[in-house]
C-alpha cells in the first residue's frame, strides 16, 4: 500500500490529436512523464511509485495505440489502480475530427499506428471505435481540432495545474560583450552606459559582487532611473510570458567585460524578484577579467 497520495493522470486519445503536446504541457508544470507505457505494466508502476523519492507526487503517462495488444488491458489496470487509496487517476482524452486527423497526418507524412489494410480516413475510423469505451471513461476530453499547439497547452495546464506556482523559471545572466552575446537570452540589456569601476584602481581588481563595486554602480542616477524603469517593465513582462506558456525566461545584462557593472545589476534584480518568483543569477565572465 502507497502511504503518499500520488496524482496520476493518463493520456490516451486519438492519433495525431495532440498527446506529445499534452504530456510536455504536464511535464513543464512538474509532473513526472512517461510516454508509450504499456497498460499492463500499470499495476507494475504503482509498487515502483511506492519506492520512489518523496517529491515524486505527481506522474502522468501516455497510453495509446502503439501499444496494440496491450492496449487492450487499460481498463481492467485502471481499475486495479482504483483499489489503491493512495492514488488518484484521472483520464485525459484528446480528440479530433476525421479531416483534421487526416490533414495532420498527411502534413507530417507519419504513418498511422493501426497496420490493418485500408486508406488513412478507414484506418482513423478504426481507431475511434477502438477507443470509444476509452473515450466514454474518460474525466476530461479535448477536442483539438481547431486548437494551436499553444491552445491546447495553455487548456491542459488549466486543467491540471490549478493552484500551481508558476514554472517559469527566470534567469538573470551577467555577461562581457567583448566575450559574446549569450546565444540563449531571451532579452539582452547593454548597460555600457554607466560609468565604469575598471577605472577606479581600488576596484578594478573586485567584482560587481564586492560591496563597493556595487554600491558605485549603483550610486549614480542613471543606474536609478535604469532600474527603476526595468523592473517595471518586468513586472509588466512576466506575467504575459506565463500565460503563453514560457517555462524558461534569460534575462542577459551586459557590460564590456562581464565583471563589474552587468554582475552588480544581475545581483540587483535577482534580489528584487527572488521572493514572488523562480529565480537564479549566473555570472558567465566574472573570473575572465574585465
Amino acid at each position: 500500500m502507497i502511504n503518499r497520495e500520488f496524482n496520476l493522470v493518463v493520456i490516451t486519445g486519438m492519433s495525431g490529436a495532440g498527446k506529445t503536446v499534452a504530456i510536455q504541457s504536464l511535464e513543464d508544470t512538474g509532473y513526472f512523464c512517461i510516454d508509450n507505457l504499456p497498460p499492463l505494466l500499470l499495476p507494475k508502476f504503482a509498487e515502483l511509485l511506492e519506492q520512489a523519492e518523496k517529491g515524486l507526487q505527481k506522474v502522468a503517462i501516455v497510453v495509446d495505440l502503439r501499444g496494440r495488444e496491450f492496449f487492450d488491458t487499460l481498463m481492467d489496470s485502471l481499475k486495479s489502480l482504483e483499489a489503491n487509496a493512495g492514488i488518484r487517476h484521472r483520464i485525459l482524452f484528446l480528440d479530433a475530427d476525421d479531416l483534421t486527423l487526416v490533414r495532420r497526418y498527411k502534413e507530417t507524412r507519419r504513418r498511422h499506428p493501426l497496420q490493418f489494410q485500408g486508406t488513412l480516413l478507414e484506418r482513423i475510423q478504426h481507431e475511434r471505435k477502438l477507443l470509444l469505451d476509452v473515450r466514454e471513461k474518460a474525466e476530461e476530453v479535448i477536442d483539438t481540432s481547431s486548437l494551436k499547439p499553444l491552445e491546447l497547452k495553455r487548456q491542459v495546464t488549466a486543467l491540471f495545474s490549478k493552484d500551481e506556482p508558476s514554472s517559469m523559471s527566470i534567469s538573470f545572466l551577467s555577461f562581457g560583450f567583448k566575450h559574446g552575446i549569450p546565444i540563449d537570452a531571451d532579452l539582452v540589456f547593454d548597460v555600457r552606459f554607466i560609468p565604469n569601476p575598471h577605472y577606479i584602481d581600488q576596484l578594478r581588481p573586485q567584482t560587481g559582487k564586492a560591496i563597493d563595486v556595487y554600491e558605485y554602480v549603483m550610486k549614480w542616477q542613471e543606474t536609478q532611473q535604469f532600474v527603476h524603469k526595468l523592473e517595471d517593465l518586468f513586472r509588466f513582462l512576466f506575467p504575459y510570458y506565463k500565460k503563453e506558456g514560457k517555462t524558461q525566461l534569460v534575462i542577459a545584462i551586459g557590460c564590456t567585460g562581464g565583471k563589474h557593472r552587468s554582475v552588480a545589476l544581475a545581483e540587483y534584480f535577482y534580489r528584487a524578484f527572488k521572493e514572488g518568483e523562480q529565480t537564479q543569477v549566473i555570472h558567465r565572465d566574472i573570473e575572465k577579467g574585465g
